[in-house]
């Protein structure tokens, strides 16, 4: 990692607005509108507060990648199968980051008893890095509530 060595630990209450405010900085990815007109109900899903719920839920695994104290990437798997977050800031894009937080995810997901199948929403810009990542495409890409993704399934069929 450029700069300095990835420390991935658990999330905690007070990585919400951190996490929220990576998570925003790379909307444009995957909301129709650059602006993200048209997907404030989504948006509203990784407010502060949202992502704070999520990370205290019992079925959700909130994982933070920082390398010398700034939050690098964010991976969130939920119900032991579903990678329900994951997002890296742009600047330790292209680095292995992704790569690094899924393995750790998946891997904490077959220890709480997942077989090794995962399904994942990916943005449309992100399926090479999933299909990188051994994810394989499952259907056409979706456009609903103001944001894209593409369903892709890992270790299926």
């Amino acid at each position: 990692m450029a700069g300095g060595h990835l420390e991935i630990r658990s999330a905690k209450s007070t990585d919400a607005l951190a996490i929220s405010t990576l998570i925003r900085s790379v909307a444009h990815f995957f909301t129709l509108h650059p602006e993200g007109v048209g997907a404030e109900a989504f948006l509203e899903t990784v407010s502060p507060a949202a992502i704070e719920d999520l990370i205290n839920a019992p079925n959700f695994r909130y994982l933070v990648g920082s390398i010398e104290g700034e939050l690098a990437g964010v991976a969130a798997i939920r119900d032991s199968a579903h990678l329900y977050h994951l997002f890296i800031s742009p600047v330790f894009q292209r680095q292995g980051m992704g790569r690094l937080l899924w393995h750790e995810a998946m891997t904490d997901a077959i220890r709480r008893g997942n077989p090794g199948t995962f399904t994942v929403n990916s943005t449309p810009f992100a399926v090479p890095v999933y299909q990188s990542f051994g994810f394989t495409v499952a259907g056409p890409k979706v456009e609903t509530k103001g944001i894209a993704f593409v369903p892709m399934t890992f270790g299926q069929g």
